[in-house]
């Protein structure tokens, strides 16, 4: 039986409920006692039941926790900063509608990277970007901020071992956000913010997979135009901690059974090969018991809350069964991709097994 290497996820991801403050001032999000201790390198954030934006930040662009949209094409937010780090959680500006509004709620995932400290930077060489990186070799993580050239080249991504998916942004103009997912391979892409399934376009990845020391940028401007400014999160699979892949739907409510090795606590999915479907996530914290009900489609620009999604599926202690027939997460014969990360690992590193949800 194959054993985790982290015993404890919540040292390295963490959803944060909070409500915005009806005083309008700003205000500090502690996490969780029963959560690790550190302050987020990737944030996002979401409003539950209103049409606010989702907003992502990270540690290691330029200036406090700059605001980048998931569900749009937008360029990075730079004006006064809405959201600034803490040694254990995040300060939201006062009275921001899609952070801190009186009589709304909220939802933030968290994930440690190295605290901000980036690694000395890296010059432009031929056709390879120049980048500066920070990296977490336990969690399977890093952030990289890069400035494209233009032309095919490679980066250095400091995991050591393969990552299976990066998520890419231009920080300046109107540019989608291409995903590299193993299951859709060096070919194919889908953009996290758009309902279109898998596309092909040999200019994004130059037709190259990642290796355990870089992966591959094209030409393609969603990801490498001359003198722009990039960010990408690239993860690579922890066993008992995250893991990336894919299903075939069955089209039943006895949808398929994917096998995690873990209690996921966090679930991002999407129907990669056809249709026109909404990416969905569900959490642990918005759905305290099975089945999950609670999902976001992360695309959709109207920024609606949360909606009821009955059969997204079941959190179990190894993994997650679809309980619907719904076409965007089950349709017959059609493959869907996935992104999770853990509660709990199913094994413990001592041989330990996980409590059943």
């Amino acid at each position: 039986m194959a054993y985790t290497t982290i015993d404890d996820p919540s040292e390295y991801f963490h959803t944060q409920l909070y409500a915005g403050d009806a005083s309008g001032n700003a205000q500090n999000i502690t996490n969780d006692a029963n959560a690790g201790d550190f302050k987020p390198d990737w944030l996002w954030i979401k409003e539950r039941t209103s049409t606010s934006n989702h907003m992502v930040m990270d540690s290691s662009r330029a200036g406090d926790y700059n605001r980048i949209m998931p569900n749009k094409s937008d360029t990075e937010i730079t004006s006064d900063p809405a959201v600034l780090p803490l040694t254990d959680g995040f300060s939201v500006a006062d009275s921001d509608g899609g952070l801190n509004q009186a009589s709304q709620t909220y939802v933030a995932w968290q994930w440690k990277v190295n605290g901000g400290t980036t690694e000395t930077a890296v010059t432009e060489s031929g056709n390879n970007p120049a980048n500066v990186r920070q990296t977490n070799t336990d969690a399977g993580f890093s952030i990289i901020t890069y400035t494209g050239t233009g032309a095919t080249g490679t980066i250095a991504h400091g995991l050591g071992v393969t990552p299976e998916w990066i998520l890419f942004k231009a920080r300046a103009g109107t540019e989608n956000w291409p995903n590299y997912h193993v299951s859709t391979g060096n070919t194919h892409a889908v953009d996290l913010n758009r309902t279109v399934a898998e596309q092909d376009n040999d200019a994004l990845f130059n037709d190259t997979s990642p290796t355990s020391s870089v992966f591959t940028v094209g030409s393609d401007s969603a990801i490498n135009a001359d003198g722009v400014a990039y960010v990408c999160y690239c993860f690579a699979p922890i066993q008992g901690y995250s893991k990336f892949g894919s299903f075939v739907g069955n089209g039943n409510t006895n949808g398929p059974f994917i096998y995690l090795g873990f209690k996921p606590a966090w679930i991002l999915y999407k129907r990669a090969t056809d249709g026109t479907n909404n990416w969905g996530l569900i959490d642990n914290k918005r759905d305290t018991h099975n089945p999950c009900i609670r999902a976001f489609s992360v695309n959709l620009n109207n920024a609606i809350g949360e909606q009821s999604a009955n059969g997204a599926g079941d959190m179990l202690s190894n993994g997650w069964k679809i309980g619907a027939s719904a076409g965007s997460r089950n349709a017959n014969g059609v493959q869907y991709i996935y992104i999770a990360f853990a509660e709990s690992p199913f094994v413990t590193s001592t041989g330990v097994p996980t409590t059943a949800r």
